[in-house]
């Protein structure tokens, strides 16, 4: 696997092969999610690249950019190992040099749940995704399903910025109790890693109400919102049930409709979503 540090560097690599490109973009610290990412790239293209950048404009002044967790080398192995042809680890001067003020905000999408709550973070992710898109100039993106709102933002951009590129969803891969898998799962200690898997719990309580026959979209926040708060490690940032196109909650529930919720465990921000007409 090659590692390449510059944008030269990955255009280089990208115009000396042929076939179908897939990309897989990471902040790093990779999980079994992001390798089920690289596994499928793999499956369905010729050459694979995946991206370690951890993105400082998508986050904000109180959150935890600095502690965020790092390990390169154990990434590079893990990437390798899954079939990664070649990783584009730049530095922040690299993605963001100096006197660089373009930014892409993608509008309504990005506004409600982790828009509302975290200001910019949007701005700072569809601004990175679309930079990586052109620099890499991949067949197809693949992203996990459990940033439901994020691809939609990045499904978004590439539509209303005409960018040719296949941006692939895929399924939320869990640990064997419930709990989405996660970089800051690690910011867990062991009592609060006990309590975490409330979240998927509460998620499935909502589905299996709507399942027989519950409309009411408050009552089916409600329901979640009484069983994470049953959990006194737990502390409800929000909890709703959306629309899945627009992220706007449903007063009543008779189509598609997502569950999301954002939990803090301590210090320690999850999210997690699901289907409800899954």
């Amino acid at each position: 696997m090659i590692v390449a540090r510059t944008v030269a560097d990955v255009r280089r690599w990208r115009a000396a092969g042929t076939g179908d490109l897939g990309l897989v973009p990471t902040m790093g610290f990779l999980h079994e999610g992001h390798l089920t990412l690289v596994r499928r790239a793999r499956a369905e293209n010729a050459r694979v690249a995946a991206s370690l950048f951890v993105n400082p404009t998508q986050f904000g002044p109180q959150e935890d950019l600095a502690r965020y967790p790092r390990d390169e080398a154990r990434d590079r192995g893990l990437l390798e190992e899954a079939g990664c042809d070649v990783l584009f680890a730049p530095g922040v001067a690299e993605m963001y040099p100096a006197g660089a003020t373009t930014a892409v905000d993608v509008g309504a999408v990005s506004v409600p749940l982790e828009g509302e709550r975290r200001p910019g973070h949007f701005r700072g992710v569809a601004t990175v995704v679309l930079k990586l898109l052109n620099i890499v100039g991949p067949t197809r993106a693949y992203f996990g399903e459990k940033d439901a709102q994020q691809l939609a933002v990045v499904r978004r951009l590439v539509a209303d910025l005409d960018v040719p590129v296949a941006v692939v969803g895929c399924p939320t891969v869990r640990e064997a109790d419930g709990l989405a898998m996660s970089s800051r799962n690690s910011y867990l200690d062991a009592a609060q890693r006990a309590a975490a898997p409330v979240l998927h719990r509460a998620l499935l309580a909502a589905r299996q109400a709507r399942r027989g026959g519950e409309q009411d979209g408050a009552a089916l926040r409600g329901l979640m919102r009484g069983l994470i708060e049953s959990q006194p490690l737990a502390h409800v940032d929000y909890v709703s049930v959306s629309d899945p196109a627009t992220f706007r909650e449903l007063d009543t529930v008779t189509g598609p409709a997502l569950a999301l919720l954002a939990v803090r465990f301590g210090s320690t921000r999850l999210i997690d979503n699901l289907r409800l007409d899954g």
